[in-house]
């Protein structure tokens, strides 16, 4: 009997204990409306089924706590009618200190308003729009937004280098709220989405057999597909059948559908073989093993329940419901009771959205929001209202598994590698983004078809079989990048024709680069198409394979070497002149010296000055013969240097042809107003009326003949006075015409010819890369000299200038210093003389004496001292002038003997 009242008191005890705890302990009520019997989507039973699973775990841990979540779900049954009428129902009635979802990203936009009135937070763990991101103060989001897979699924673009993507979404508030976020990361990537497919929640079979089709014939091959598990499964299940799921094709799923793959069924897994998919990175821990285990057992024991696997989503509202539990454990018995205060519109209305406001709900908020732990799903913290940004996991979908091929991090600029992927078609080759449609399968490539100007390209169209034979240097350029491209590129040739039958122009190169911007009949061409700003704006073109630039030629003339003054030629005019000066002034200045020499010595003039060079103690006046030689020298230095430039410039008009261009540059022509001819549909009539030129004044040439002929006829004779072209043409002309032309500067910068395609023509960047390789390894450089026009003749080099004429300049300090030489020379002299010959009274004397007349009796002075008698030392001589009668007193100078 003792024993039995032991059993009692051991048993019941604990449990009477428990539930009066229970009983005092404060109830937070908490709502969860969710999709509990959709068939659509099994997010709504993994939710409910953890958030149980969460309450059972966090009061068994937390069994000291104060407070209890009390859960009351209702189903939504997938409708925003009935989410709204579900949270309306919890407020009035129930009154809950929060609520758990809605679901769906639409049917939240509607409950957090009703929220936000009643001041209760609404806590969503599968609505991932980011369109709901913080529209009011009491919606939380504890999934991850959408927005932060973009950068995932970007770097999965960039790092195979796919430059357009076609997006594949549905037209609900989930499908939408991506695509803003998504379509600016693909940008910057530099991936381009030609086209976007919106199908609705409710498209039939037949409509997305339609839309897929409609992308089969489109040359992107990279679908980014963002949808919920009913409708992106039927998208496969079509893509398979239409042929879409094999080689070549390239499918991106989001984490909607990469976290629910394990709940698709088999035949839709067969369908995704070789998907990527993004999915957040969850974090390996023993508590989620420990769940996974449970998981797997509750499956075991209830084997009539779906077999859902475990879902992010389940994880994510676990976690929910413990950070709920730790922020009521917070607010605990601080929360008052529910207030009574009415939401009412009027007095006299009784309105059906009446509840009450909350009093707990601010305070439950802000202690939710501040509330962190490490959960399931990893670390658990809200930054602005949302889950904290986390990694996410690449996965390959192999046979009915995911596998995991690579990782992105927040802080990640782009994937780097990825471990082995199986594509679609079990290739193991990474696609190359893009097809040619199924309406062509070869590229129809436009070669322009014209009368001149075909010394690089030749294209001839048999009238009889209408076949068109394509030869010349850009067709084996277009040929070798072709071949030098690492996949296979068919092509054929169609000719574009410059000519109309009755011989008038039928388009420009403008025109045709615009036919290939609009892909009816051409889908690429090549040719001497130059790439230009106006161009570009409607096509794009590969790197240049020719040389650019615009030259213009004019005729030529030569200088005739029988001119009987062509020895004036090699100096200019004022260099002739200011020689002339310089011979004749020096000359003077030594004759005024020597005169000098000659009245103190008995030997010729010659004698005296070239001795004294020899032997400075020759007796005589020797400071004016030192005098004469330093001018002789300093002249002879320089008549020196003069006479053998002269003669090496006259040399070299004698033997170089000196050709001159009628005129000199481009300036010249603009000025003089003369006609220039450019080549007939090409872009140089704009740049050449940017430039400056008389639109009046452009002549247009179909070929080579018709500008030389225009040019040897002149602009007075209904001619041009220049040719201006692209430099490859130019230079061809310039190698045909024996040297009759000059290229005259300046030569004006613009880019090569290229080959263009469409706008955002996907194998631009290869066909490039193609051309700069094949130009390194001097492909295209053989192929120029094996191909271009060789020149029918040797003609002067126009390269070289013409010798030029020695100018002044030249030998304007040489000159400079031989004046200076004569002229101090000339006033050493001088001075000497006055100084020498004036006693010192008398020159005081004389100090207003007329130096003028003393300056011209020294000029005129003429003794003969071979007859004039021997003076005695001392004596001095009276001369009398025979012009104006001075006396002149002559002291004599003892020898040296």
């Amino acid at each position: 009997m003792c024993s039995f009242y032991l059993f009692v008191a051991l048993v019941l005890l604990p449990l009477f204990c428990t539930q009066s705890f229970a009983a005092r302990s404060i109830h937070f009520h908490v709502g969860v409306i969710l999709d509990l019997n959709s068939t659509a989507s099994p997010v709504g039973r993994i939710g409910m089924r953890s958030l149980k699973m969460a309450l059972d775990d966090f009061y068994s841990f937390h069994r000291d706590y104060k407070t209890r979540l009390v859960l009351h779900p209702v189903d939504s049954k997938g409708s925003v009618v009935d989410a709204a009428a579900a949270a309306l129902h919890l407020l009035q009635d129930v009154k809950v200190d929060a609520i758990i979802g809605p679901q769906k990203s639409a049917q939240v936009n509607f409950v957090m308003e009703l929220g936000d009135k009643a001041h209760v937070p609404i806590i969503s763990f599968s609505a991932t729009s980011p369109s709901l991101a913080r529209q009011t103060p009491y919606f939380v989001q504890t999934a991850q937004s959408d927005a932060n897979q973009v950068q995932a699924i970007a770097s999965i673009i960039k790092a195979f280098s796919w430059t357009q993507v076609v997006l594949i979404y549905e037209d609900t508030e989930f499908g939408n709220g991506i695509i803003p976020y998504l379509s600016n990361a693909l940008q910057d990537v530099n991936a381009r989405v030609p086209y976007r497919s919106v199908l609705p929640i409710s498209a039939t079979d037949e409509l997305i057999s339609n839309e897929l089709y409609k992308m089969m014939t489109m040359q992107t091959r990279v679908f980014v597909v963002h949808m919920t598990q009913f409708l992106g499964t039927r998208v496969f299940l079509k893509a398979r059948e239409l042929g879409m799921m094999t080689e070549g094709y390239v499918w991106i799923i989001t984490s909607e559908m990469t976290d629910q793959f394990s709940s698709f069924s088999s035949d839709v897994a067969e369908a995704m073989q070789g998907v990527l998919g993004a999915r957040p990175l969850i974090p390996k821990s023993n508590e989620l093993d420990s769940f996974a285990s449970r998981l797997r057992m509750i499956r075991q024991e209830n084997p009539d329940m779906n077999q859902d696997e475990m879902s992010v989503f389940g994880l994510w509202a676990y976690d929910t419901l413990w950070a709920l539990g730790l922020a009521a454990e917070r607010v605990g018995s601080s929360r008052s009771s529910s207030s009574t205060t009415e939401n009412e519109t009027s007095a006299n209305f009784t309105s059906p959205f009446t509840y009450r406001v909350s009093e707990t709900g601010p305070e439950l908020l802000k202690a939710f929001l501040g509330t962190r732990f490490s959960g399931l799903s990893g670390e658990f913290n809200l930054v602005e209202g949302q889950l904290k940004h986390t990694s996410f996991e690449i996965v390959n979908v192999v046979g009915s598994i995911e596998r995991p091929v690579g990782t992105w991090t927040p802080l990640s600029t782009s994937m780097a590698t990825f471990r082995s992927i199986i594509w679609p078609g079990d290739s193991i080759k990474p696609p190359r983004g893009w097809e040619f449609p199924i309406k062509g399968k070869q590229l129809r490539i436009a070669v322009p078809e014209k009368l001149g100007f075909n010394d690089f390209l030749q294209v001839k169209t048999d009238n009889r079989t209408d076949e068109t034979t394509v030869s010349g240097y850009y067709k084996e350029v277009f040929d070798s990048v072709m071949h030098a491209l690492p996949y296979a590129l068919p092509y054929k040739f169609v000719p574009y024709s410059f000519i109309k039958p009755d011989g008038s122009r039928n388009g420009s190169y403008n025109d045709l680069v615009f036919q290939v911007s609009l892909q009816k009949d051409y889908d690429g061409a090549l040719g001497d198409i130059t790439i230009t700003s106006d161009r570009s704006g409607f096509a794009d073109f590969t790197m240049p394979f020719a040389e650019g630039g615009v030259a213009c030629i004019v005729p030529i003339k030569y200088e005739d070497e029988n001119d009987v003054l062509i020895f004036l030629h090699p100096l200019t005019i004022q260099l002739w002149i200011t020689t002339a000066i310089l011979y004749i002034s020096t000359a003077m200045v030594t004759w005024i010296l020597a005169k000098r020499v000659m009245q103190s010595s008995r030997e010729s003039l010659s004698q005296n000055v070239g001795m004294s060079c020899l032997l400075p103690f020759f007796p005589g006046e020797r400071i004016e013969v030192i005098l004469i030689c330093l001018i002789l020298v300093t002249w002879a230095f320089v008549a020196n240097l003069l006479s053998s430039t002269y003669t090496a410039s006259l040399s070299s008009r004698l033997t170089i042809a000196n050709l001159l261009g009628s005129v000199t540059n481009v300036e010249q022509l603009i000025a003089n107003g003369d006609y220039v001819g450019y080549q007939d549909g090409s872009f140089l009539e704009n740049y050449l009326i940017k430039l400056g030129f008389d639109q009046a004044k452009l002549k247009n040439y179909t070929s080579a003949d018709g500008c030389k002929q225009g040019l040897s006829l002149g602009s007075k004779n209904n001619g041009i006075s220049a040719y201006c072209d692209v430099l490859p043409h130019i230079k061809v002309i310039l190698s045909q015409a024996c040297g009759k032309y000059v290229m005259i500067k300046p030569v004006y910068r613009t880019d090569g010819f290229a080959f263009a395609f469409p706008k955002a023509f996907p194998a631009v960047a290869a066909i490039s890369r193609a051309i700069i390789q094949l130009t390194e390894n001097g492909t295209i450089p053989n192929l120029e000299q094996q191909y271009l026009p060789k020149p029918e003749c040797v003609g002067p080099d126009s390269s070289s200038p013409p010798p030029a004429r020695v100018s002044l300049r030249s030998f304007s300090v040489l000159f400079a210093i031989t004046g200076f030489v004569t002229l101090t020379c000339l006033i050493v002299s001088l001075a000497l003389h006055l100084h020498k010959k004036t006693p010192l009274d008398q020159r005081i004397a004389d100090l207003g004496t007329n130096a003028c007349s003393r300056i011209r009796h020294y000029v005129k002075r003429d003794h003969r001292p071979s007859s004039t008698p021997e003076m005695e030392i001392g004596q001095v001589e009276e001369i009398r002038s025979s012009s104006n009668g001075d006396v002149v007193e002559i002291e004599v100078i003892p020898s040296d003997h």
